[in-house]
């Protein structure tokens, strides 16, 4: 009987936002997650519970039979236990989930390896629509290319080979996109705050924003003052936002920076 490539088990080593979302939506698909770890008992216990498997907080005592290991930590904490991670783990396929993390962590300390990377921005108490993502994978040969390309096409309809190189520029990319536009945003809800009116107004906003590039280049839907330069109205949010050097400054070099590439040819 041919085996499907949900009978893969598989471990995560990791319970934060991203192995949370991802997990999950595994499970939902069918595949057999057998054990989750993580240093904090709680995280583990709550994601192993959600996903029907075993959890432990001791790399000592993760499980050394499944095929296919998902290691989603901190970047700092996966290269500090990388060599409790691959212990004792043989032939199984061990991949990472960072984007800026380049395949080659894995050189000389495990046998097949990889990289499985969902380029989303994730929390634990959001739910997201894996149909869409697109993940990005890599690995050191290619039958384990195409097991990760398998497994994440039971998610998503957008997968993708990637190189080192190409991920460490969609990561970049994502930083400018997701975490620099959401700080903003925080920004905005402070600035905001001050003069008693509430974020949800700026909603509408941010949706058509978003909308937008889905139909013109970024250059292309730019709109405001900065676009133009119109001094006048730059000159009067700056004043207002004498109090607040930082942010003052912030405002200044952005709107430089968009001016001059709306000028850029």
């Amino acid at each position: 009987m041919k085996r499907s490539v949900q009978d893969t088990p598989i471990v995560f080593i990791g319970a934060g936002n991203l192995a949370t979302n991802l997990a999950k939506a595994l499970y939902r698909n069918g595949f057999r997650i057998v054990q989750v770890y993580s240093r904090t008992t709680d995280a583990a216990r709550t994601l192993a519970q959600a996903v029907e498997a075993e959890y432990t907080t001791e790399l000592s005592e993760v499980s050394k039979e499944a095929r296919l290991y998902i290691v989603s930590l901190k970047d700092d904490a996966f290269v500090e236990v990388l060599p409790e991670i691959v212990a004792g783990k043989g032939d199984a396929l061990l991949v990472h989930t960072a984007g800026s993390i380049p395949m080659s962590i894995w050189d000389g300390r495990a046998s097949r390896y990889g990289v499985f990377y969902p380029m989303q921005t994730f929390s634990k108490q959001r739910a997201v629509d894996f149909h869409a993502i697109p993940f990005f994978v890599e690995s050191n040969s290619p039958e384990d290319t195409e097991l990760l390309k398998a497994v994440a096409s039971v998610l998503s309809e957008k997968v993708y080979e990637a190189t080192s190189e190409q991920r460490r520029s969609l990561h970049l990319a994502a930083v400018f996109t997701c975490n620099f536009a959401n700080h903003m945003y925080a920004l905005a809800a402070d600035l905001l705050k001050k003069y008693n009116l509430p974020f949800d107004v700026m909603l509408p906003l941010i949706d058509e924003t978003a909308r937008k590039v889905h139909e013109l280049e970024p250059k292309q839907a730019q709109t405001g003052p900065a676009v133009r330069y119109d001094e006048n109205v730059i000159s009067k949010h700056l004043e207002m936002l004498a109090d607040e050097p930082e942010m003052q400054e912030l405002y200044r070099l952005i709107s430089e920076n968009i001016h001059h590439l709306q000028n850029k040819q």
